[in-house]
């Protein structure tokens, strides 16, 4: 299942180094090259809104596989478009379907035994981080080999075997708990997917914590584009690709916050995670001169960040998918448009910030953001004690039932 969140959100992430090559090869303009980037976060938001839900209404077995192989068919359109329309067609539908990585999440929280839900979802998220980040490498890499379409035919087989693999193997969902929302259909779905949000104060908070986070982290992975291939360090594509590499050690905060999520710290991960957070951006802001040292800061800058994101955001989700079990994959498709939203107005502000403030422009960007992320979590600590709540965890208590775990997020 972790593997299966990397192949599929992967996709959506092979263009960034590649927009120069891709352009060249296509007779494409800069601009209309850039909107490769763009139709995929467009595909993937729509998914996230209209096609998550439908695990709480259909057979989510079913639905994984069904999207992993659709992102396999849409990913032979792009591979083997000739023009620019069929790329952006192709590459707008693979981010529509590619949200199968957020159906399988939710279903592995479900599988889980309350004792080992933060730990599941850890490793499950440890793929989803892997593919978004060594998704550029790959792309370097074996667009160097035989070109910038042959990242894409070769994740197109993987993700056929994946919905192969995920149909033999994928463990049958106990069927203990209603999955279909009142009303009837899926318009009805959709209306229960947005109630969520004026119905769930803990969605509210968390879904606010969480666009604060992967704000601040699509500015660094937006920017670093451009700090690395400028004179400060001329870095080829390829070598800029390679550091994903070093991002992709966050990655590994991943399961450690989800069994700390386990032991009943989820508010001390989330909190510590926010703030390192916020502390990342001063060793990155040492980084714009280039040389031997800026470059251990930003080294050093990108593995924290990294983690802190990861930090946060698995203990947003312990605490988002206890409020209602019956509900997890609306909760989370509530939760992750929100995520993804905060990440294109972090990637849409880099922009115009690096024009006008270059890479100081930049960090001071990246640290307002993570600071309104840390206020977010400090006010919402403080208006949990005002009115005399338990402090919430998502520690198990060796029970499965909606009502203790809607009470242990709350």
């Amino acid at each position: 299942m972790s593997v299966a969140t990397g192949l599929s959100v992967a996709g959506n992430y092979f263009a960034q180094p590649l927009l120069d090559v891709i352009g060249r090869d296509l007779g494409l303009s800069a601009s209309t090259a850039a909107l490769v980037v763009t139709v995929a976060q467009v595909g993937y938001g729509l998914g996230l809104l209209l096609l998550v839900p439908l695990g709480d209404l259909v057979d989510r077995r079913r639905l994984a596989v069904g999207l992993c192989a659709a992102t396999a068919v849409f990913l032979t359109v792009t591979a083997s478009a000739p023009n620019g329309t069929l790329l952006l067609v192709g590459t707008a539908l693979t981010g529509l379907a590619s949200v199968a990585a957020q159906v399988v999440v939710p279903y592995a929280a479900t599988l889980a035994a309350p004792a080992e839900r933060g730990r599941t979802v850890g490793t499950v998220m440890t793929g989803l981080l892997l593919g978004i980040l060594l998704a550029r490498t790959a792309a370097g890499l074996l667009a160097d080999l035989g070109g910038w379409r042959t990242v894409y035919w070769v994740n197109a087989v993987l993700m056929l075997l994946m919905a192969a693999a995920l149909r033999l193997r994928l463990p049958v969902l106990p069927s203990t708990q209603p999955t279909q929302p009142a009303g009837r259909g899926y318009p009805a779905l959709i209306g229960s997917t947005l109630r969520l949000f004026a119905d769930e104060p803990v969605l509210r908070w968390r879904a606010a914590l969480g666009a604060l986070s992967f704000a601040p982290f699509s500015v660094l992975w937006t920017a670093l584009v451009f700090l690395l291939s400028g004179p400060s360090y001329g870095w080829s594509e390829a070598e800029i690709g390679l550091l994903g590499l070093v991002g992709a050690a966050g990655s590994l905060a991943a399961s450690t916050a989800g069994r700390l999520a386990d032991r009943g710290l989820v508010q001390h991960v989330s909190g510590i995670g926010a703030l390192l957070l916020l502390g990342s951006w001063g060793l990155l802001a040492l980084a714009g001169s280039g040389g031997a040292w800026p470059f251990v800061a930003l080294l050093a800058g990108v593995i924290v960040l990294d983690l802190a994101v990861q930090a946060v955001h698995i203990s947003n989700q312990n605490l988002v998918y206890a409020v209602r079990p019956e509900a997890r994959n609306r909760l989370n498709s509530a939760y992750m448009t929100s995520y993804f939203v905060g990440g294109a107005f972090g990637s849409a502000l880099t922009s115009a910030v690096w024009g006008m403030a270059g890479w100081s422009g930049v960090c001071a960007l990246g640290a307002a953001l993570s600071a309104a992320g840390l206020a977010v979590w400090t006010v919402e600590r403080l208006r949990h004690r005002a009115v005399g709540g338990q402090r919430p965890t998502e520690a198990a208590t060796g029970t499965s039932s909606a009502s203790t775990e809607r009470a242990e997020a709350r």
